[in-house]
C-alpha cells in the first residue's frame, strides 16, 4: 500500500523534506556522539592510563575493547532493526551509550574503565548500523545523495573536533581527562529527545524471532579473530601459541555460525543477501576499503607529530584536507546522483582515486611539503568521500526492505573489521620497520646498537623533546619512511576494491523509501507505531 492509499488514521509511508530533515537532527546528533566517543580520547589516554596507574597492556585494552563490541555487535543491531521498532532501538543504543560513558567518568580503575567501553562500543554498534538503515527507511534511495553532505559534514567536524576538544579538556586543570568522556553525554541525550519528538516510523507486523546462539556464535567468531589481530605482534608473537588458539577457535565459530544462520528461520545475517551479485561485491569492496583507508591513516597522525615535529593540536587540524576533500565529493557526488540517478561511475572514480591518493602518499618522507602532502590527503578524501556511502547506496537499492538492516550492518561490519584488521596488521609493520630504519641509521652513524634492533617493537612512541638533535633526525626519518611504506602496502587493497566494484551492476534507483517498500513487500501496509508519536510540527 503506497502513502497515497494508505487509510486516514495510519501514518504516512512517506516523509516531507522537511519532516526528513528533523527527523535526521536526532540522526545526525546520534552520529556525532558516536565519532565523538572514537577521537575525542585520542590525545588522553596517555594521561587516562597514567592517572589510573595502569600498564601498557590496559592502554590496549582501552582501545581496543569498544572496537570489538562495536564491530562485533554491528550485524546483530542490523538483525534486530529488521525486526523491531528501529526508532526504540537507537533510542536503547543512545542509552548504553550514556550509561558507558558516564561509567568511563567515574572509573577510579582501569577494569571498570575497560567494562564502561565495551558498553560504550555496544551502543555505538548501534547508533552505526541504525542511522543507515533508518536513513534508507525514510528516503528513497534515488534521493538519498541529497543528504549525504550532512553525513559527511558531521563525520568532519566529530573527527576533526574530537581531538582538538580532547587535549583541551586534559588540559585544563579543572576539567581533566574525565569530562572526555562526560562530554558526549549532553549530545546523547539531545538525540534520544530529538528522535523522540521527530523520527515517526511505521512498524509492520511481522513475527519476531532471534537467532540468539547464532548471534552468540557470530560475536564469539569474530571477538576471538580481532582480539587475534589486536594483539599479535605486541602481547604476543604472531607465532605462538596464543595466535593458534585464537584463530582456530574463532574459524571453528564463526563455521558453527554459518551452520546455525542457514538453518534458522531469523538469522542475525540472512547468508542469502550473498547471492545477490551487488551485496557480496560491495561487502568485499567495504573490507578492503576498511583495510586501505583506516589502516592506512590511522597513523599519520603519529607522523604529523614525530617525523614533522608538530603539537598534538596541530596534528589534528592537518587532516583538514583530507577531510575536506571527502566532503565536498560526499556532497557533490550524492547531489548528481540524486539528479541523474546513475551511480557505478562514482563508485568507480572513488575506489580509482582512493587507490591513487594512497600511492602519492608512499613517496611522502620526513621533509614532504605540508602543501604537497595536503594535495595527497585530500586526493584520498575525495575517493574516499565518492566511494563509502555510495557502496551502501547500490547494495540498499538491490535487496528486499525487509533485509535493509542486515543488508545495511553487513556492510558497516566488513568495514569496521577490515579497519580493525589493518589497524593491526599495519601497526604491527610500523613497528618493526621503525626499528629496522632506527637501527640502520644508529649504524650508519656509526653507533653500535645491542642486539641488532633499534627498538622494541612494540610501538611505543617516544618523546622527541628529550632526544638529542642527531637521535631525533634518525627517529623522524624511521618513522617517515614506515608511514610511507604502510600507504604503498595499503595501495593493492584499495586496486582490490576498483576490481570489486568495476563488476557491479548498476541498477536504476529505487524512487519508493524503505517504507514504502515494505509495506508493499508485506502487503499488509503499516500499522501505527508503537510509541504513538504526535505528527512533526511542519
Amino acid at each position: 500500500m503506497t502513502a497515497t492509499q494508505a487509510p486516514a488514521d495510519a501514518p504516512p509511508t512517506s516523509m516531507t523534506h522537511r519532516q526528513i530533515l528533523q527527523a535526521m537532527s536526532g540522526l545526525m546528533a546520534g552520529m556525532f556522539v558516536a565519532i565523538l566517543a572514537g577521537t575525542v580520547v585520542a590525545n588522553a589516554l596517555p594521561t587516562i592510563i597514567a592517572d589510573l596507574g595502569a600498564s601498557q597492556s590496559s592502554y590496549t585494552w582501552v582501545v581496543t575493547s569498544e572496537l570489538l563490541a562495536m564491530t562485533a555487535t554491528v550485524p546483530l543491531w542490523g538483525k534486530l532493526s529488521d525486526l523491531f521498532n528501529k526508532k526504540l532501538l537507537l533510542q536503547l543504543s543512545l542509552s548504553m551509550f550514556v550509561v558507558g560513558s558516564l561509567l568511563a567518568g567515574f572509573s577510579h580503575g582501569v577494569g571498570l574503565l575497560i567494562f564502561s567501553r565495551v558498553v560504550q562500543g555496544i551502543g555505538a554498534g548501534g547508533l552505526t548500523a541504525l542511522a543507515q538503515v533508518v536513513m534508507a527507511s525514510v528516503i528513497p534511495p534515488r534521493q538519498l545523495g541529497k543528504y549525504a553532505g550532512i553525513f559527511g559534514a558531521v563525520f568532519a567536524v566529530g573527527t576533526v573536533a574530537g581531538p582538538l576538544v580532547g587535549g583541551v579538556l586534559v588540559d585544563t586543570s579543572w576539567l581533566g581527562w574525565r569530562w572526555c568522556f562526560f562530554i558526549g553525554v549532553p549530545f546523547a541525550l539531545l538525540a534520544i529527545a530529538l528522535l523522540q519528538r521527530t523520527l515517526r516510523l511505521p512498524t509492520v507486523k511481522r513475527e519476531a524471532r532471534i537467532d540468539w546462539l547464532g548471534a552468540f556464535l557470530i560475536v564469539a567468531g569474530v571477538c576471538a579473530l580481532l582480539i587475534w589481530v589486536s594483539l599479535a605482534g605486541n602481547e604476543f608473537d604472531w607465532a605462538s601459541w596464543q595466535t593458534g588458539a585464537l584463530t582456530v577457535g574463532g574459524v571453528l565459530l564463526l563455521v558453527a555460525a554459518v551452520f546455525v544462520e542457514a538453518r534458522t528461520p531469523e538469522p542475525v545475517i540472512p547468508l542469502g543477501i550473498f547471492k545477490n551479485r551487488t551485496v557480496t561485491l560491495t561487502t568485499v569492496a567495504s573490507l578492503l576499503v576498511g583495510v586501505a583507508m583506516f589502516g592506512g591513516t590511522v597513523f599519520l597522525s603519529q607522523y604529523f607529530q614525530i617525523s614533522l615535529g608538530k603539537s598534538p593540536t596541530v596534528a589534528g587540524l592537518m587532516s583538514l584536507p583530507m577531510i575536506l576533500g571527502l566532503l565536498v565529493s560526499s556532497t557533490v557526488a550524492g547531489q548528481v546522483i540524486s539528479r541523474t540517478g546513475k551511480w557505478k561511475r562514482y563508485l568507480v572514480a572513488g575506489a580509482l582515486i582512493m587507490a591513487v591518493g594512497l600511492a602519492l602518499l608512499a613517496t611522502i618522507d620526513a621533509k614532504t611539503n605540508f602543501g604537497l602532502l595536503s594535495l595527497y590527503m585530500a586526493i584520498l578524501g575525495v575517493g574516499v568521500g565518492m566511494l563509502m556511502q555510495n557502496l551502501v547506496l547500490a547494495a540498499q537499492n538491490d535487496v528486499p526492505a525487509a533485509d535493509l538492516g542486515a543488508a545495511t550492518s553487513v556492510l558497516s561490519f566488513f568495514r569496521s573489521m577490515g579497519g580493525t584488521i589493518g589497524v593491526s596488521v599495519l601497526g604491527a609493520i610500523l613497528a618493526n620497520r621503525v626499528a629496522s630504519e632506527t637501527a640502520k641509521g644508529l649504524s650508519d652513524a656509526g653507533v653500535t646498537v645491542p642486539g641488532g634492533g633499534g627498538g622494541s617493537g612494540e610501538g611505543s612512541v617516544p618523546d622527541m623533546s628529550a632526544l638529542p638533535g642527531p637521535m631525533r633526525t634518525i627517529i623522524e626519518h624511521a618513522y617517515a619512511v614506515a608511514t610511507a611504506d604502510l600507504f604503498l602496502i595499503a595501495t593493492p587493497f584499495a586496486v582490490l576494491a576498483l576490481v570489486a566494484v568495476v563488476f557491479i551492476k548498476e541498477k536504476p534507483l529505487k524512487t519508493t523509501s524503505g517504507m514504502e517498500r515494505l509495506a508493499e513487500e508485506s502487503g499488509e501496509g503499516p500499522t501505527a507505531p508503537t510509541d504513538k508519536d504526535p505528527a512533526p510540527v511542519a
